[in-house]
């Protein structure tokens, strides 16, 4: 399924990342903070969004509304809710 954003609006994929403990422990689900980094799949056509699909961004905590296409999880970011792109 094709999806594009309207406006200034970007989907993205959550990137997970297991967490661990400095002894080792791998936390569960419950105790991990909510991820702040996603790749970005598909962006509107907002002049204000200067990311394009592949860059790996950082956007503000508690954004955002998470989508379900294809039996994947999503999420669709107003361009305001971006905080940065993060750059290798």
């Amino acid at each position: 399924m094709n999806f594009r954003p309207l406006g200034e609006r970007a989907l993205v994929k959550i990137v997970e990342r297991e967490e661990k403990t400095a002894s080792g422990i791998v936390l569960p689900d419950t105790a991990k903070e909510k991820p702040q980094t996603a790749e970005v799949v598909a962006v509107g056509e907002g002049d204000d969004l200067k990311i394009s699909q592949g860059d790996v961004i950082v956007f503000a905590k508690y954004s955002g509304t998470e989508i379900s296409l294809d039996g994947e999880d999503y999420m669709i970011l107003d361009a305001d809710d971006i905080l940065g792109v993060v750059e290798a």
